[in-house]
């Protein structure tokens, strides 16, 4: 596929996603955020498998393929929705759509000290700017006397364990296509998430009776769209782009959930989220190795 329609690919499914944040933040105000999870991961799970068979793309997996399936599951569905899901409770839609858009930053610098290329000076320094874009977004609007808010930390978890599950699917992208690779991991993920929540929210399934109607349009639409079309196209352009191109584009995800929190959850956008934001877009220019691209070719053209 040519890369500019991978990269609107990346744009479409950027969007989607900094709504669901905001629909996420909607939904755990209603049921208890682990039981939600597991029975939103299931339904994406499902979609996804309804969709790979409409197109004749099912399989069974190999023993090397499955190894893949439950770690990347263990990290992008288990461990990256668990500590979002929590902390969707414990801090605003603006604030984890931000700490949300270090996933570039984080991604560039992993993926180099896992493949022993270590970052440049260039690198390090996107990598501090970023860091203080997200300390200035968390400490506004927080209580100065308290210091951070376990929220936003548990954001940043979830951001970091997902970032760490792109470089899985980027290897598993090699002989498993990352589009079945998503149906696999949900399912199993699913499951996991399933048996914590019967321990951490017992009878969390009967708050699903009381629930408003515009609900189940925010669990379809999350579910459906958000979850499974969303990751299973993102999956998809890791195995295209890699996963440090691919996880550039998260930064669009940062400035739509600041538009989807105003919007569905009328949250304000005060200035400090605003200069949290610039830094963090500039910490992911260099964290990621972009700025330092354009320098080179730069030079090349003018040197």
């Amino acid at each position: 596929m040519k890369q500019w329609k991978v990269y609107m690919i990346l744009t479409g499914v950027m969007i989607v996603w900094g709504f669901n944040l905001a629909t996420v933040k909607y939904m755990v105000e209603f049921v208890g955020p682990v039981t939600l999870t597991a029975f939103r991961i299931l339904l994406a799970g499902v979609s996804v498998f309804v969709i790979l068979a409409y197109f004749r793309m099912l399989r069974w997996p190999s023993r090397i393929d499955w190894k893949y399936i439950l770690l990347g599951g263990l990290l992008n569905v288990v461990s990256h929705h668990y500590f979002l899901s929590n902390a969707l409770t414990m801090t605003t839609g603006t604030n984890a759509g931000l700490i949300l858009g270090t996933g570039p930053m984080l991604t560039a610098v992993l993926v180099s000290l896992i493949m022993r290329s270590y970052p440049s000076r260039l690198q390090w320094l996107g990598v501090i700017i970023g860091l203080a874009g997200v300390i200035i977004t968390v400490r506004v609007g927080s209580d100065p006397a308290s210091g951070m808010n376990i929220g936003d930390l548990l954001v940043f978890i979830s951001i970091l364990t997902q970032v760490l599950s792109y470089i899985v699917i980027a290897n598993a992208a090699k002989n498993l296509d990352p589009r079945l690779m998503t149906g696999y991991m949900f399912i199993t993920g699913s499951i996991v998430l399933f048996l914590i929540s019967l321990v951490q929210e017992p009878g969390g399934m009967a708050a699903f009776a009381e629930v408003p109607p515009i609900f189940w349009l925010a669990f379809f639409f999350s579910a459906v769209i958000g979850t499974s079309v969303g990751h299973m196209l993102y999956n998809y352009s890791i195995g295209q782009a890699g996963p440090t191109k691919a996880a550039i584009f998260m930064n669009l995800n940062t400035l739509f959930s600041l538009v989807a929190a105003s919007i569905i959850l009328n949250e304000t956008i005060l200035p400090g989220h605003l200069g949290g934001f610039v830094l963090i877009v500039i910490g992911v220019l260099f964290g990621s190795g972009a700025a330092e691209d354009l320098l080179n070719k730069r030079r090349k053209r003018f040197g």
